[in-house]
């Protein structure tokens, strides 16, 4: 994690303000260590960049992550013809 963040600084990506990608249970990334807990190191393993959201990501603990939208969600391009009911613009 902190030879790609290190690569990512050089880049160009410091000015990027930092997300925190970690349980919502605690401070920490232990889930079990409930609230606010004292004293813990907080491990990152892994950073990631988000160039379009314009974050810098962090990455604690045991989480899974969920993709993000295209720019311009296939939604936009799907239609339904209103007399044969057959539904465009799907892969």
């Amino acid at each position: 994690a902190r030879k790609k963040a290190e690569q990512f600084c050089r880049q160009g990506f410091l000015q990027f303000p930092v997300c925190m990608a970690k349980t919502h249970l605690s401070l920490s990334h232990d889930p079990t260590k409930k609230g606010a807990p004292k004293d813990f190191i907080l491990p990152i393993r892994d950073v990631r960049i988000s160039v379009g959201a314009g974050f810098f990501i962090c990455i604690a603990g045991e989480i899974v992550l969920m993709p993000g939208l295209a720019t311009r969600p296939c939604f936009f391009d799907m239609d339904i013809d209103p007399i044969t009911q057959v539904i465009e613009g799907l892969f």
